[in-house]
């Protein structure tokens, strides 16, 4: 990137004062401009892609959906922009999700102005941000799955192909309309891929189905 280009910055939060207030702080600094803002993902899924920033400061949590599946999204339409998950909760299961989703940073909202700062213009370079004792974590999560035995081996060919379909990021209604499958019989099969891969949130299933896909095109 070069010396003279700002780093073009969209912020999706959907706390007007926490947009108002990144917005302000990072409008203030060289190098740095912010152009455009978004409270919900479907807002975000609809801005970010005409703008193409460099840098998306995108919240874990939103009304209508969750970051992480925004994050994967706005990726594979955009994979030169980069993602910086801002976020008020240390969460593991958030982490692992954002950075199996492609993003480069994972921060707290707790951060000082000009460590955010600093983060934004670390990501812009293409460079990952995440702290030593979250990638330590998150190392040791991805060797103790591996060592476990294929967790997909539990799981018919109907709830595989719901799977993946999490994994794209549809709902119950839009994976039903795909599989011609009422909306509640698709919930009680997220329901038992959520048990046989033993896991507790949808997130997880989508982090796992993409890491999944991604193994098999490689």
């Amino acid at each position: 990137m070069g010396g003279d280009k700002s780093i073009r910055v969209f912020l999706v939060d959907d706390h007007e004062i926490v947009r108002r207030g990144v917005g302000s702080l990072l409008d203030d600094e060289e190098g740095i401009e912010v152009v455009g803002e978004a409270g919900t993902a479907a807002q975000a899924l609809a801005r970010v892609p005409a703008l193409q920033p460099d840098v998306v400061v995108l919240d874990v949590r939103l009304p209508d959906g969750d970051g992480v599946t925004v994050c994967r999204e706005i990726r594979s339409m955009l994979p030169d922009t980069h993602m910086l998950m801002l976020t008020s909760y240390s969460d593991d299961e958030a982490l692992y999700g954002a950075v199996m989703a492609g993003a480069a940073g994972y921060i707290l909202k707790q951060i000082h102005g000009t460590d955010l700062v600093g983060a934004v213009r670390t990501v812009a370079q293409g460079r990952s941000l995440l702290d030593p004792e979250s990638t330590a974590r998150m190392l040791k999560r991805l060797r103790d799955e591996a060592g476990r035995k294929d967790p997909l081996s539990e799981l018919t060919e109907q709830e595989r192909r719901v799977l993946e379909l999490i994994g794209e990021g549809l709902t119950n209604r839009e994976i039903g309309a795909r599989m011609y499958l009422a909306e509640k019989t698709v919930k009680n099969y997220v329901s038992r891929v959520l048990a046989k891969l033993g896991m507790a949130r949808r997130t997880q299933a989508a982090a796992y189905a993409v890491r999944l896909s991604m193994t098999q095109t490689t």
